[in-house]
């Protein structure tokens, strides 16, 4: 085999981990020649190396050694998440081919076997991976800030079954099937993950995205705006201090509600000729909207990093409305870290603040400072009327303060971990919420939780846990208190 058309094939299988353009290191191989580029290629991934006097010999015959030599070579430098199932093909029948001579040459055929099984296992077939979590509650009251209807709820918490497939070298197809607390089975994900022109990354179906978690904002319940899965496309670009990502989405409906409204009636020629108010019964259509976002992201260091991000919803009836919110984190050391965000809201027109605004000031301590507990203190100051898109980000075990933030002056928040060893765990929570109205029917919020968490097999873990909610929403006794099992499995 000519040693030029032997690269042809080698190349074929580097040619996506290795650099466009390299300086070919052979005086042999004049820069007009068709095979320039391919053995400069290669030769900066160390796959040849040419002979000692600096020649390469393109017109020589190639041996059956020399030619593994270069498959194994090739093997080692082959990126997985680059590679296409032609290119792991190819390089299956090279193996194959040539297994005498890499044994000859003392390369491990079985490592060889192994490595291309990686590759084929993340090109071919689907991958699957999933989570079950199941309660069980005691809560002091019937229908309260824990349970449906009665004190006792047995209930299934959540199950999620993920699947992916590796489409070719820029598609991945993802999607998860799954049901959560008093929600049907259904399709909870779809989407296709694309590697675009300029290290675009796209996102085209029912995606999820949480700006807040990737900036370490929360870390009990939920997020204030993100962490929601949205209904079209997404696109994101990472460059060397950070990244920007954008979306449009559309949140649309086919559920409708009964209430009162303006019944109009036309003429064949679009005239008014009959306006009745607060007609009872009509069906009205849910508001749908179009959703738009920005963000960006810098890492000034590895100690300093600050996020601007803005999300705006253009309704189909309501008001539009807004919110901007600017970040930033200090690592003082890898154990020590300071975060803060100031957002702002525009909630069109309602009555009181419509442009509310809040600020969030976190310390987060890892445990290895301490060595016996990590430490989150998290203090948050609200406007009037703030609220929360997502979920109320405290909730992780009842209602505490729902999505209506701004009924509080302002909370604080503290949660404590203490991990005694791959087996146990025990945690503390606290929150105060101060309220900001006054009178009989109105107290500040206070919720506290003790817990234990125990892992049987790493994949399954048992969490029992007490918590206490009082005055929850600042409703003056609004109370109850639970105690709660749940049992996890992720697979």
């Amino acid at each position: 085999m000519k040693k030029m058309l032997a690269l042809v094939a080698v190349v074929a299988l580097v040619a996506f981990a290795a650099p466009a353009f390299a300086a070919n290191p052979f005086m042999d191989v004049p820069m007009n020649h068709w095979a320039y580029d391919a053995v400069g290629q290669l030769a900066a991934r160390g796959v040849v190396s040419g002979y000692p006097d600096g020649s390469y010999k393109g017109n020589q015959p190639m041996t059956r050694y020399e030619m593994a030599s270069l498959v194994a070579r090739a093997l080692a430098v082959v990126d997985m998440n680059k590679a296409s199932k032609q290119d792991v093909e190819m390089l299956k029948k090279l193996v194959v081919e040539f297994k005498d001579e890499l044994d000859a040459l003392g390369v491990k055929v079985d490592k060889l076997d192994s490595r291309v099984a990686v590759l084929e296992e993340n090109l071919g077939g689907w991958k699957l991976w999933g989570e079950f979590r199941f309660d069980a509650k005691f809560a002091d009251e019937k229908g309260g800030l824990y349970t449906d209807n009665e004190d006792v709820d047995f209930d299934l918490n959540r199950y999620r079954i993920w699947m992916s497939k590796k489409v070719d070298d820029k598609v991945t197809f993802i999607a998860r099937l799954g049901k959560g607390e008093g929600t049907n089975v259904a399709w909870q994900r779809y989407y296709i993950d694309v590697k675009m022109p300029w290290d675009v990354n796209m996102w085209a179906g029912l995606w999820l995205f949480d700006w807040e978690g990737d900036d370490g904002l929360y870390t009990d319940n939920d997020a204030r705006f993100t962490d929601r899965s949205l209904q079209g496309f997404y696109f994101a670009k990472p460059f060397s201090m950070g990244e920007f990502a954008l979306y449009a989405a559309r949140k649309d409906t086919n559920t409708t509600v009964t209430g009162f409204d303006t019944l109009v009636q036309f003429d064949d020629d679009g005239n008014i000729i009959d306006e009745m108010d607060n007609v009872a019964g009509i069906q009205l259509a849910a508001d749908e909207y179009y959703e738009y976002a920005g963000r960006v992201k810098f890492n000034f260091n590895e100690n300093f990093w600050m996020s601007g991000n803005y999300i705006k919803r253009d309704y189909e009836v309501s008001e539009d409305e807004s919110v901007w919110w600017a970040a930033m984190g200090v690592h003082f050391n890898p154990e020590w870290a300071f975060k803060g965000a100031y957002y702002k809201e525009d909630l069109g027109n309602v009555t009181g603040e419509d442009k509310p605004g809040a600020w969030q000031a976190i310390l987060d301590v890892d445990q290895e400072a301490l060595g016996f507990t990590s430490v989150w203190i998290e203090y948050m100051d609200f406007d009037e009327n703030f609220k929360a898109w997502t979920d109320g980000p405290w909730d992780d075990y009842g209602t505490v303060t729902g999505k209506a933030l701004g009924n509080y002056d302002n909370v604080l928040f503290v949660r404590l971990n203490q991990k005694w060893n791959d087996k146990w765990s025990t945690f503390q929570r606290y929150l105060s919420g101060s309220a900001r109205g006054t009178g009989v029917l109105v107290d500040d919020t206070t919720n506290w939780t003790f817990g234990v968490k125990y892992y049987y097999t790493p994949a399954l873990s048992f969490e029992l846990a007490y918590d206490k909610i009082e005055n929850s929403m600042t409703v003056n006794g609004l109370d109850d208190n639970v105690v709660r099992l749940r049992t996890r499995v992720t697979f």
